[in-house]
């Protein structure tokens, strides 16, 4: 599911009044006055107050106390509002193609004598998943991981990344989105490709050799499943 702060920040713009003041801000590329979001909505100074902190409190504004036009004038300084610097996005299921495309993006430019594209972005994809995975380990410093305990961590982790995770038993873990759908879907062969070299990279990151990343499609799902390893059984 897409993050709460997203969720919030739209459901904050459900508002006719919010949505015009919202879109008035944007417009005008400059800090705005409460007076002049009032107008441009048609509503008093004190309700037009309201709902800019509204705003501001769903991360889709930020306010300072600023002299309009830049002169000081006596008398309190009035607030303005600008957008924030944010991009909110809202998919249910969860897609995360910006990931993909950073994949991409680095790839081509990092792509190596004799290296075809497809190789570099698998190898970038590994990078970027070892990067995550070691990231999570400095979080949580688990230590030395068995098979069960590395599945649980990756079910928190990969389920703040938007693949769903489901405990199919002790011992495995489906992952019920693939947040890099439709993409997918048009090229099967390279997104799922990239896709198991990205968690291939965060099992090295985290340390957990005891798990594996196995590709199984399935329609609708995730191509990738994780699993023990079968020397996680050995003595």
């Amino acid at each position: 599911m897409t993050t709460d702060p997203a969720i919030t920040a739209v459901a904050a713009l459900d508002d006719v009044l919010r949505r015009g003041m919202y879109a008035y801000i944007r417009r005008a590329r400059r800090p705005v006055t409460r007076d002049e979001a009032a107008a441009s909505v048609g509503i008093s100074r004190k309700l037009a107050a309201f709902h800019l902190d509204k705003l501001v409190g769903a991360g889709l504004l930020r306010a300072r106390y600023e002299p309009v036009g830049g002169i000081r004038k006596v008398g309190r300084t009035p607030k303005v509002y600008e957008p924030a610097e944010t991009d909110i996005q809202v998919t249910i299921p969860e897609r995360r193609h910006e990931v993909l495309a950073g994949i991409l993006m680095d790839a081509v430019l990092a792509e190596g004598e004799g290296e075809s594209a497809r190789q570099s972005a698998v190898r970038v994809a590994g990078r970027r998943g070892e990067e995550l995975g070691a990231s999570e380990r400095a979080r949580a410093k688990p230590g030395r991981l068995g098979a069960e305990r590395a599945l649980t961590l990756l079910e928190g982790l990969l389920s703040r990344h938007g693949f769903e995770p489901s405990r199919e038993s002790a011992t495995c873990v489906r992952l019920r989105n693939c947040p890099f759908h439709p993409l997918a879907a048009r090229a099967p062969e390279l997104v799922c490709g990239i896709n198991h070299a990205f968690l291939d990279g965060v099992l090295t990151g985290l340390e957990a050799s005891k798990v594996q990343a196995v590709l199984v499609p399935r329609p609708g799902e995730c191509c990738v499943e994780l699993r023990s390893s079968p020397q996680s059984d050995r003595p």
